[in-house]
């Protein structure tokens, strides 16, 4: 079966290289690791095989001939442990990894969508202004600490890892945001992430897969 992992057919414009699947198709290009993906057809999702697979009916999900696997972030603490390029070489670096993939998605993934995602699927409405602010706000205390810990560093726990993968494409998110270029550190970090040719790759196959299955 060798690893399949799960995407949507196709998402609007907006919202293509932003979907999550984004994730292990970029921790398996640095790894060199081939895959299949398998694309959510309408409906499919909802439906009972799918929800055993995902049980929330969300991407992306993962199987290959060991396990079955769903949520980005355990996604990519597996796929670390399939490759030399990714396995932390010590048990410090592996807690370091860990600590910071949780980091990403717990502390820092919903502060930026609670910033952007109102602007996108709320724009218009009077209340978004006003939160809008105190969102930004909030995002800075989080760029602030991240800015610290990033100084005199290239990568979160020392040398590239699926940290890493996560953190960057969670910030990915504020690339177009002023508040990020109040953080230089944080900014050039968020670079050097989207310059590597395993995300290139995976934006690439991401963007493949949508154009494959675009409307008509």
């Amino acid at each position: 079966m060798g690893i399949v992992i799960s995407t949507f057919e196709w998402v609007p414009p907006f919202a293509q290289g932003n979907v999550k699947d984004m994730r292990p198709r970029w921790a398996l290009a640095e790894a060199g690791l081939e895959y299949e993906v398998h694309p959510l057809k309408p409906g499919e999702a909802d439906g009972a095989d799918y929800r055993r697979w995902q049980p929330f009916g969300q991407v992306p999900a993962y199987r290959d001939d060991t396990v079955a696997l769903f949520e980005s972030g355990a996604i990519l603490l597996h796929i670390a442990q399939l490759s030399d390029v990714l396995r932390p070489r010590d048990t410090q670096e592996a807690a370091d990894v860990t600590s910071w993939v949780f980091s990403a998605l717990s502390t820092v993934e919903p502060r930026v969508e609670g910033m952007i995602l109102p602007k996108l699927f709320n724009a218009g409405e009077a209340w978004v202004a006003g939160w809008t602010s105190h969102a930004e706000r909030l995002v800075e205390l989080r760029l602030k600490s991240l800015s610290a810990h990033l100084e005199g560093r290239d990568w979160l726990a020392g040398r590239f890892s699926v940290a890493d993968i996560v953190m960057v494409t969670v910030l990915r998110g504020l690339r177009n945001e002023p508040v990020l270029a109040r953080y230089p550190v944080v900014a050039a970090y968020l670079q050097r992430g989207l310059a590597r040719p395993g995300f290139e790759a995976a934006m690439a196959a991401q963007i493949e897969t949508f154009a494959a299955h675009a409307p008509a």
